[in-house]
């Protein structure tokens, strides 16, 4: 109780049901589309890594003090640049943070994969760009996977700050609910950014189960 008022009020959220399922929609396009872009850079940029390793550590030191920085603090720098309250002011950095955590899994995945396996393949006749789609990136599914998990989890709770800066989602009802000294939209906030990442999780265990059968366990 807060003032004499409840914890939750359920009618408010029976009558809010499209709005919370609107906020939801586009919690999840601006955490989630910046992993996938992490992704795509992630890939080559982990593949020139393990070609050549002493691009790694430099590319490594540079994400990592990007992903030290404050999210908020990157939100406000930004803003003169991508505008109040536009998906770009959050998604920029967030695809930042993705790229971060998916860079070392990328490598380490490459890295995995044995080089009598990579031997065989060439000597069945794999060029370089074969092999890597066919044996390479096959072996390290779980890695990236695993880095995915991390990665969609860390951007849906970030992208939530975003509505401080007029662009977050599911974070509205977090700034909505203090102002207005209302708990109900913050704890639909709450169960709504935990089940989102629930499902995000759970999906891509699921994709590892299917796109890598054998790697039970592999890279937690």
């Amino acid at each position: 109780m807060l003032d004499g008022e409840p914890l939750v009020r359920w009618h408010w959220l029976g009558d809010h049901l499209g709005y919370l399922a609107g906020l939801t929609g586009d919690h999840a396009v601006i955490a989630l589309v910046p992993v996938l872009i992490g992704l795509l850079l992630a890939v080559p940029l982990g593949l020139a890594c393990t070609r050549f390793p002493r691009l790694y550590q430099p590319v490594a030191v540079v994400f990592n003090v990007v992903y030290a920085l404050p999210s908020l603090a990157v939100f406000v720098v930004l803003i003169p640049y991508t505008g109040l309250a536009t998906r770009e002011t959050v998604m920029v950095p967030l695809t930042c943070y993705a790229l971060a955590v998916l860079l070392p899994t990328t490598v380490d995945g490459l890295r995995a994969v044995p080089e009598p396996v990579r031997q065989a393949a060439t000597a069945m006749g794999y060029g370089p760009w074969h092999r890597l789609a066919a044996v390479e990136l096959p072996a390290a599914v779980p890695y990236l996977i695993a880095g995915l998990r991390v990665a969609a989890v860390s951007s849906i709770s970030l992208a939530a700050v975003g509505a401080l800066v007029g662009r977050g989602g599911l974070g509205y009802l977090f700034v909505d609910g203090f102002q207005r000294t209302f708990p109900t939209p913050i704890l639909a906030g709450i169960v709504l950014v935990a089940l989102l990442a629930l499902v995000c999780d759970l999906l891509l265990v699921a994709a590892r189960r299917l796109l890598a059968p054998w790697a039970t366990g592999v890279a937690r």
